[in-house]
């Protein structure tokens, strides 16, 4: 599976400042956000979960491939299996969703897992993140600019609210394409709010998203 910007982004910008001590990745994929949180963080365990067979032993042949080994597991299973079975709690909770961006589908059927929420609907991912979530923990989140308010409004029905949110552009002139929101279980006076745009002209990219990603680029 390739790795796509959402993921790259998600890694980097996601907050370890309250020093999380467990990790969970829900929807991991090739494993990249993980291994990125591994780079970034001190935590001890790096959890994360995958229900398609292939990205599952993509991710595992990853992890096990990486210098962070000994945090990372790969869980293959479903959301709602993990959430129903595991009794830990996680300080950072990460998702990369599946989510309907385009209004077909595909001959592919692993594609189409990996691309549309009808794989991981929101409200069953917020409810579990809900109960997969310390008190003190956070939970950071990619979604289609279009889909934040919905998806902001959904969160709080689980106690969940946003503390900082970045909204992305491809370019100066285009459209917000995406947005990175983190929540928490407690209320913010007030939320802080930036944005990104990723390049200028085609692969020239902007300082912001140079110094968010460099870490992660082998030429950057």
């Amino acid at each position: 599976m390739k790795i796509g910007t959402d993921g790259v982004l998600l890694g980097a910008w996601t907050s370890i400042g309250h020093n999380p001590f467990s990790i969970l990745d829900i929807g991991a994929g090739t494993g990249i956000i993980a291994l990125m949180l591994a780079q970034r963080s001190y935590a001890e365990l790096i959890d994360a979960i995958e229900i398609d067979d292939a990205a599952y032993e993509q991710c595992t042949e990853n992890f096990e491939n990486s210098p962070w080994n000994d945090r990372l597991f790969c869980y293959h299973a479903s959301l709602e299996e993990f959430a129903d079975e595991i009794e830990d709690k996680y300080d950072l909770i990460v998702s990369n969703p599946p989510f309907y961006s385009e209004n077909y589908k595909t001959d592919n059927t692993q594609r189409d897992i990996a691309r549309f929420s009808d794989a991981m609907p929101f409200e069953h991912l917020l409810e579990s993140t809900s109960k997969l979530l310390s008190e003190q923990g956070r939970f950071s989140v990619i979604v289609p600019f279009k889909e934040s308010d919905f998806f902001i409004t959904l969160a709080s029905k689980f106690k969940l609210f946003p503390c900082r949110i970045l909204q992305v552009k491809g370019s100066p002139t285009s459209e917000i394409k995406r947005s990175l929101i983190e929540f928490s279980f407690s209320k913010s006076a007030s939320v802080q709010q930036k944005e990104l745009i990723i390049e200028t002209n085609r692969h020239q990219y902007t300082q912001d998203y140079i110094d968010l990603t460099k870490d992660f680029y082998l030429k950057m």
